[in-house]
C-alpha cells in the first residue's frame, strides 16, 4: 500500500463530539445526553437535506439550527446566554486521547482534515487542540458549498494536497462518511469504536433503550450501501502501523 497522505474527518474521528454532553448536562440537568444525541442526529440530517435542496448554509449555521430544533422539541427554554455557552463548546471539543500521538507518528506523510465544519469552527478547534503544527491542511467543504458525502467535497483533497485519491487514506469513524469516501475512490480506514456485539449487550441489559445506545445503533454501525472500507480499526493508535510510519 502506497499512502502519501492521511486525511481525517474531524467530528467524531479526531474530536469527541460526545464531550459536549458535559456542557448540555450542566445547562439542562437530566437532559444532557438526549440533547447531545438529538442535536448530532439533526445536525447531520440538515447537512444532507441542505445539500439535496441546494440551499447551502455553513456548518456553524447548521449547528445552531439543529441545537435550536433540539431544545424546542424537548420543550426546553432557549436562553440566549446558555445557548451560546453550549455552542462555544463546539470550538473546544476534546481530542480523542490517542489523536495527537497518532498524528505525530505519521509526520512522514501529508496530514490533513477534511470536514463539514466551517473554516472558522475548524480553525478554532485545531488551534485550541494544538494540532495546527502537525497538519498540512485543514480543509472545509465550505470551499465547494456542499457537504460530505458529495463527491465535490472529497475532490477537495486532491486539489488542496496535490495527491491522487488512490494514494490517500481517508480516516473516519462515521459510517456514512467512510462509504462516501470509498465511493469517491479513496482508500478508507473506518474506526469501529462500537461493535455490534457491544450494542447487543447494551440492549440486553436495559429494559428501555437509552438515548446513547439508540444513537450508537443508528450512527456508529456500518451502513448497508454495498460499500466496505478497506480497513477496520478500533482506534486512531492503530494507524501508524497500518501505513508503515
Amino acid at each position: 500500500m502506497t499512502i502519501k497522505a492521511v486525511v481525517f474527518d474531524a467530528y467524531g474521528t479526531l474530536y469527541d463530539i460526545q464531550s459536549v454532553a458535559a456542557v448540555t448536562e450542566e445547562a439542562f440537568p437530566g437532559y444532557g445526553e438526549i440533547i447531545t444525541q438529538i442535536w448530532r442526529i439533526k445536525q447531520l440530517e440538515y447537512t444532507w437535506l441542505r445539500s439535496l435542496m441546494r440551499r447551502y448554509e455553513d456548518f456553524s449555521v447548521i449547528t445552531r439550527e439543529s441545537l435550536a430544533y433540539t431544545l424546542k422539541v424537548l420543550g426546553l427554554k432557549n436562553d440566549a446566554l446558555v445557548f451560546e455557552r453550549i455552542m462555544e463548546k463546539y470550538l473546544h471539543l476534546d481530542l480523542y486521547p490517542d489523536a495527537a500521538a497518532t498524528l505525530a507518528a505519521m509526520r512522514d506523510r501529508k496530514l490533513a482534515i477534511l470536514s463539514n465544519g466551517s473554516p472558522g469552527m475548524l480553525n478554532a478547534l485545531v488551534q485550541s487542540s494544538g494540532l495546527a503544527d502537525v497538519l498540512d491542511a485543514t480543509i472545509s467543504v465550505d470551499a465547494q458549498k456542499i457537504f460530505k458525502p458529495s463527491r465535490e467535497a472529497y475532490a477537495l483533497i486532491e486539489s488542496t494536497l496535490g495527491v491522487a485519491p488512490v494514494d490517500v487514506l481517508f480516516v473516519s469513524s462515521n459510517p456514512w462518511d467512510a462509504c462516501g469516501a470509498k465511493a469517491f475512490g479513496l482508500k478508507v480506514a473506518w474506526i469501529e469504536r462500537v461493535t455490534p456485539e457491544a450494542m447487543a449487550l447494551a440492549c440486553i441489559k436495559n429494559d428501555a433503550v437509552p438515548p446513547l445506545t439508540l444513537f450508537k445503533a443508528i450512527r456508529t454501525q456500518m451502513d448497508e450501501l454495498g460499500l466496505e472500507p478497506d480497513y477496520r480499526i478500533r482506534a486512531l493508535a492503530e494507524l501508524p502501523a497500518l501505513v508503515g510510519a
